[in-house]
């Protein structure tokens, strides 16, 4: 198992876009991956359950990950939050 935290700076937080793509990622690994808040834990490949969590923007935010690929998972899902969830915005 793997963990790590992030801030969330999309400027609102995770919407449904954003929360919609965070989902699409984490549904290509093998692992058991979930968001974990001050509030809350939400399966991340599920947009009901990441919605759920409320994230605003600037929230802290731990990712778990537990499987066989959860090293990458990690990886590539912490830079899709800290570069990318913007940019769905703005399409």
């Amino acid at each position: 198992m793997v963990s790590g935290k992030v801030k969330v700076m999309a400027s609102m937080g995770l919407h449904l876009r954003p929360a919609g793509t965070l989902c699409k990622q984490a549904t290509q690994y093998q692992c058991k991956i979930e968001l974990v808040t001050e509030r809350s834990r939400a399966n991340a490949k599920s947009v009901l359950s990441v919605l759920g969590a409320c994230v605003k923007s600037g929230e802290e935010i731990e990712l778990v990950c537990d499987g066989p690929d959860e090293q990458q998972a990690l990886e590539e899902l912490t830079d899709l939050i800290n570069h990318r969830l913007e940019e769905e915005r703005l399409c």
